[in-house]
């Protein structure tokens, strides 16, 4: 029973201890707080398993198969970044832009939006968002579908 409940150790040292009082002390110590004798209360902390410690480390539990939260960051990291481009036209009105980047693109605000189509009619051309290239190439298939040129590029140098 005693290396079942490791938090019982404590009650059941009288048994082993001749000196009565001693035992008393150190009982009263555990669930009291003060305590004159520091040997039980760290033979206790010592013997819990899980009950924190230097040496307790926290345990990532993965199902087999699926990757762990730290591998898809890690994999998000190392990918390199892709811009999608928004290409000037003659023939979409620029309201049917905004109103198309702010559909396909998650976050883009209206005033976001105004300024890409703004700089791809005075330029020729816009990035619209630097994200990894699975991304990047369904957001420039979305514009492509809403009849907009676009395309990608890896973003090299600084972003």
């Amino acid at each position: 029973m005693e290396a079942a409940v490791p938090s019982r150790v404590a009650l059941s040292a009288a048994s082993r201890f001749p000196n009565r009082h001693a035992v008393a002390a150190d009982r009263s110590c555990i669930y009291k707080g003060r305590c004159q004798s520091l040997a039980i209360p760290m033979a206790l902390s010592a013997a819990a398993p899980g009950k924190g410690g230097v040496l307790d480390r926290p345990v990532e539990k993965t199902t087999p198969g699926r990757q762990s939260e730290f591998d898809v960051k890690k994999k998000r990291k190392m990918t390199p970044p892709y811009r999608v481009i928004l290409h000037n036209d003659n023939y979409n009105r620029r309201e049917y832009v905004v109103q198309v980047l702010m559909k396909v693109i998650p976050g883009m605000t209206v005033d976001n939006a105004v300024n890409i189509m703004q700089e791809a009619h005075v330029n020729g051309l816009s990035v619209v968002i630097v994200c990894s290239q699975s991304e990047a190439e369904e957001h420039c298939t979305s514009l492509r579908g809403n009849g907009l040129r676009s395309s990608i590029e890896p973003a090299s140098g600084g972003c």
